[in-house]
């Protein structure tokens, strides 16, 4: 029953960080991070969850949910310098950060230091987006942020997972971690597009047979990321991996002829429960680093109590080193990155200057989060003789003392550097969005013509269908006409009609449920008719938000 108590006080306390964090301005996992060891201050007691259950909880939906929805185009455009910095940056933290942290912390066997480092090498684009909401991060520097998160987790992870084997076992060769590297990563991405092509194509062969359960579809969905998770670490590859490729593999399959037959009320309800198991997740392990920094910074104290600098203090000097360190390393390679890839020209020409303010910007946006302490929490307690993982309180505190300060730097320095940032701009997709449109609704009227005839065909009263038929047609000739317009200025005035036209809707649409509300209050209206009326007008609003 504590436990339950625990955990309802956990969601709660994600349900007010939100509200706390728009009235304050404050970003939003420094105040999750209050509130968890606010907790800790009412119940007296943390939550002790198992490294591998607190992994499997949280970490295949977030990766699942990342690789479902980053857009592929800007991933693939931007290939190059998101695999330097997902690939190369992570091998290069893991190594310069590893025999540092060794150097300055003689005391911790070298396998932790490297598996410490690996942990530290994610980056988190959640914490970013919540940092830089006061200045918006430019869309395809978040793209970026997000494609080195996307697979920077599965990177750092991995190597964490070969250095505790070498920390447990105290074996370990390159050629063996180079095969252990491989066999992880390509089982595991093997096992997550099997397993959601498979999914995905049986139920949208059920559905297309049998008709489509809401629910059921939802639920599928939520399942695919553990089910990929778990038998990958059955098979002893990288859970990660799959969870990464399952969430790639299922924004392609959504294109494919079952899932496109999918209800619309899906993909509605869908998005909403994604997007709350998103913020409870991310929003809960956060809260969690909150409450347990008490416990894990006493536990820190009496490790260090025991070392070559028994001082408290040190632990301090510890944590802003690896920060500071993060920081070097992470400049240098963006640097190097930004200049060799990011600007680089097809053409002859010399390349774009790289700016000291960019590189600013995407070393700070390195900004540490869920992945690093779900990861470091999966450290286990004993080695493979069953004597105690030495060094493992300090690890988990370092990580965490890494986690605020990165966000507390980020929370004051990111929005002030965004500020007049220059990146090469994204490419227009007005055009292409203006074609699709056109696309759409000629389809759309050789439909509804098609339907017409067949509807009034054998009736007593065809006039009725074409009638109809020749009012919904002409809203899509409107729309066709306004997104053919070849002339530059006839294109800019379209385009402001659009826009009035969206502010006008909206203020019918408000106005509409406005009333629907007083009416049931008054009780003119009963309850299900209201809010059936009121559902068909959030749906049209939907349309234009």
């Amino acid at each position: 029953m504590h436990l339950i108590e625990t955990v309802l006080l956990l969601l709660l306390a994600v349900v007010v960080s939100g509200s706390v964090a728009r009235i304050t301005r404050i970003a939003l996992p420094l105040v999750q991070i209050a509130l968890g060891a606010a907790i800790v201050l009412i119940t007296g007691s943390t939550v002790d969850l198992e490294p591998d259950i607190f992994f499997l909880l949280f970490l295949p939906p977030l990766l699942f949910l990342d690789g479902w929805r980053i857009p592929k185009e800007a991933l693939f455009r931007d290939r190059a310098v998101i695999l330097e910095l997902a690939l190369g940056l992570v091998l290069f933290t893991v190594v310069g950060l590893g025999f540092m942290i060794w150097w300055m912390i003689p005391e911790m066997p070298l396998p932790v230091a490297f598996a410490l480092a690996a942990i530290l090498s994610p980056t988190d684009p959640i914490a970013v987006q919540a940092i830089a909401s006061r200045a918006p991060i430019p869309k395809r520097l978040m793209h970026i942020l997000e494609g080195e998160s996307l697979l920077n987790d599965a990177t750092g992870l991995t190597c964490m997972r070969i250095a505790v084997i070498a920390a447990t076992t105290g074996a370990f060769s390159i050629g063996s971690a180079i095969g252990t590297f491989a066999w992880l990563a390509l089982v595991g991405v093997a096992v997550g597009v099997l397993i959601t092509m498979g999914i995905s194509y049986a139920k949208g062969f059920v559905s297309q047979r049998w008709g489509e359960d809401v629910g059921a579809q939802i639920l599928v969905s939520l399942l695919i990321p553990f089910a990929a998770y778990l038998v990958a670490e059955e098979l002893h590859a990288s859970g990660i991996l799959a969870a990464v490729a399952a969430g790639v593999t299922m924004s392609f399959t959504e294109r494919s002829l079952f899932a496109g037959q999918s209800m619309a009320v899906t993909r509605i309800r869908r998005g909403v429960v994604w997007d709350t198991v998103q913020f409870v997740a991310n929003g809960i392990i956060f809260v969690i680093l909150g409450e347990q920094m008490p416990s894990i910074m006493s536990r820190a104290a009496e490790v260090v109590a025991g070392t070559s600098r028994p001082e408290v203090w040190w632990l301090a000097v510890y944590v802003f080193g690896i920060v500071a360190a993060l920081a070097t390393l992470r400049f240098v390679w963006v640097w190097t990155s930004l200049k060799l890839t990011l600007f680089r020209r097809r053409h002859r020409g010399p390349p774009a200057k790289v700016g000291l303010r960019l590189t600013m910007v995407m070393s700070l946006a390195g900004v540490r989060g869920a992945i690093t302490l779900a990861g470091i929490l999966t450290l286990p307690f004993v080695l493979a003789d069953g004597s105690p993982m030495p060094s493992r309180s300090l690890a988990i505190f370092l990580a965490a003392g890494v986690i605020i300060v990165s966000l507390l730097v980020a929370t004051f320095a990111l929005p002030r550097l965004l500020k007049g940032v220059e990146l090469p701009p994204e490419p227009s997709h007005e055009r292409e969005e203006d074609r699709g449109r056109v696309a759409a609704a000629s389809a759309a009227l050789r439909a509804i013509e098609d339907v017409s005839h067949a509807m009034a065909e054998g009736k007593p009263n065809p006039d009725l269908y074409s009638d109809i038929a020749s009012r919904i047609m002409e809203i899509y000739r409107q729309r066709i006409e306004t997104h053919t317009r070849t002339d530059e200025d006839d294109a800019v005035l379209s385009r402001k009609m659009d826009h009035v036209e969206r502010r006008l809707w909206l203020a019918g649409l408000a106005a509409e449920r406005d009333e629907l509300v007083r009416l049931a209050r008054v009780r003119q209206l009963d309850e299900v008719t209201a809010k059936k009326m009121i559902r068909e007008v959030d749906l049209q609003e939907l349309r234009y938000l």
